[in-house]
């Protein structure tokens, strides 16, 4: 295991990556019961979804793991599921099996631009400032999307703004006594902090009410539902279909470009924003990145293992397969090698058998977890020169969308459009490379299509 995984070259140990990779699983559990729920909204079997959302965050969580040896976990994205639900099958009209084609499409297509030079020049193309900016951006993001699940704000009156929660709510008072354990736990620096305080919080929240076995089904029932989606996107109703009517064509090309555009910058700001601080993906290992073909970084087959993982989740029959950002969890419990990912992608397998229980952690157990790994990561901000406007403009766009938009990828298009509208305005063009043109071009693009569809 030492060799393999390399774990004091990576100042690492057993029982850190362990941790780790419990505290990333307890963080992202809730798409287990979520996805499905989602996905069956269109005519899709509940049972089966249940079933290919742990199978395909299984196997590319291990591709994660024992490919790229780094501690990240993949699992159909939020977002993306909701893009595939309302987006392509309610207001496009397609078929779940259609849209489930066009994610294998998408994934084939992030394969290939990841076996390529592009995904490469893309990352080589992000200024340092923006890089850090994403990862900041990041932290907020995190933070947010754990203080919203919690209901620590809510959104109320007409027009609709954000408040603070009334604190007569059992779940919102379980997320303020989480986050008060957990940031004393961090404090008095406590191995294994973040997650103690996600246990102990759990444990707390049955008195409150609050942890609760959710509605599930057997095993053997999701069981023998899964043939209904398991390669459905080739059958008849599936890609067969998807191309048979030639005027629909440039609107199935534009939907697999959404698709591929979102799952992409969502990936490579992920890897940047969490990367880079902890040293997961060393300058060095930036460097082979830019300069070398084939897979001889890290980061090169975390990359591919993110692209791999979207058309095999396709094949098992869920929407986009893609890295998790509450892997940050993971990483700032310490792990820092695919040792982490394996024990994640086991406790996924676990958790088809105890589906009830695994998705009774609620989400104001996992909130203060996720809140305080925000906190961590906005450190990166500090590497933005704020007092030069030409790096503070970009970089506040960049971050500021990531976490406003929940959209990693748009906090990235945010950064892209004001760098070069700066670039533009103090005549300095040609510092922005063509890959950055083009990318802001196809995220310009890519608005435009959104608008039209």
């Amino acid at each position: 295991m030492e060799r393999f995984f390399k774990l004091k070259q990576n100042n690492t140990n057993v029982r850190t990556e362990v941790i780790a990779g419990f505290t990333t699983f307890f963080a992202m559990a809730y798409i287990i019961t979520v996805n499905p729920g989602m996905l069956s909204k269109t005519g899709m079997p509940w049972g089966a979804v249940f079933l290919a959302t742990i199978l395909a965050s299984i196997v590319g969580t291990l591709i994660m793991g024992l490919v790229a040896n780094v501690p990240y976990a993949q699992a159909p994205g939020m977002g993306l599921n909701a893009f595939f639900v309302f987006t392509v099958c309610f207001g496009l009209k397609f078929s779940w099996q259609e849209a489930l084609a066009m994610v294998f499409i998408c994934g084939l297509f992030n394969i290939f631009i990841t076996v390529t030079k592009l995904r490469k020049l893309i990352i080589k193309s992000i200024p340092e400032s923006l890089q850090h900016a994403i990862g900041g951006g990041i932290g907020i993001f995190v933070a947010y999307i754990a203080i919203v699940n919690s209901g620590l704000v809510i959104f109320v009156g007409d027009p609709i703004v954000p408040s603070i929660a009334t604190f007569n709510n059992p779940a919102v008072i379980l997320t303020v006594v989480g986050l008060v354990l957990t940031v004393i736990l961090l404090l008095l620096n406590v191995k294994g902090a973040i997650f103690i305080g996600i246990l102990v919080t759990t444990l707390l929240g049955i008195p409150f009410g609050v942890t609760k076995t959710a509605d599930s089904i057997s095993f053997s029932e999701a069981l023998s539902q899964l043939p209904e989606t398991f390669g459905a996107a080739f059958g008849k109703e599936g890609i067969q279909h998807l191309f048979s009517d030639a005027s629909r064509i440039p609107l199935v090309l534009m939907t697999i470009f959404a698709f591929s555009l979102s799952d992409t910058f969502d990936t490579i700001g992920t890897f940047i924003g969490t990367g880079r601080k902890t040293g997961i993906f060393s300058k060095e290992d930036e460097e082979a990145l830019e300069n070398s073909a084939g897979f001889k970084s890290k980061m090169d087959k975390a990359l591919f293992a993110d692209a791999t993982a979207t058309s095999i989740g396709a094949i098992f029959g869920t929407s986009n397969t893609t890295t998790y950002v509450e892997s940050a969890a993971g990483i700032n419990a310490g792990g820092r090698t695919g040792l982490t990912s394996v024990v994640v992608a086991i406790l996924f397998a676990v958790s088809a058998f105890f589906a009830p229980y695994v998705s009774a952690i609620p989400f104001a157990a996992t909130a203060p977890a996720l809140i305080v790994v925000g906190v961590m990561m906005l450190s990166a901000f500090k590497q933005v020169d704020w007092d030069n406007l030409e790096e503070a403009i970009p970089a506040f766009f960049a971050g500021a969308f990531t976490a406003l938009c929940y959209s990693i990828s748009y906090g990235i298009a945010g950064g892209f459009i004001f760098y070069i509208i700066v670039k533009c305005v103090k005549g300095k063009v040609k510092e922005v490379t063509p890959v950055l043109w083009v990318a802001t071009g196809l995220f310009i693009a890519n608005f435009v299509i959104l608008a039209l569809l």
